[in-house]
């Protein structure tokens, strides 16, 4: 699974939590995005459907780095 940020290197694992139903999955970086206002990462549609965000697009999540390239 993987996901787009605006500074975090390429090949950076990133650990992601939906805090409403607090799923979460590990998601390697691997594009820049996202370029909206007040979003912090484009997931893959992977990611959110197992996130279980995929139906809104949008959700509050947390991220924690879990290795950096």
């Amino acid at each position: 699974m993987t996901a787009a940020h605006r500074t975090l290197p390429f090949g950076t694992r990133v650990k992601v939590t939906n805090q409403k139903n607090d799923r979460s999955v590990e998601v390697t970086i691997n594009d820049r995005g996202p370029f909206q206002k007040g979003r912090v990462l484009d997931l893959s549609v992977a990611a959110a459907h197992a996130l279980g965000i995929n139906r809104h697009g949008m959700a509050d999540v947390s991220i924690e780095v879990l290795a950096r390239k």
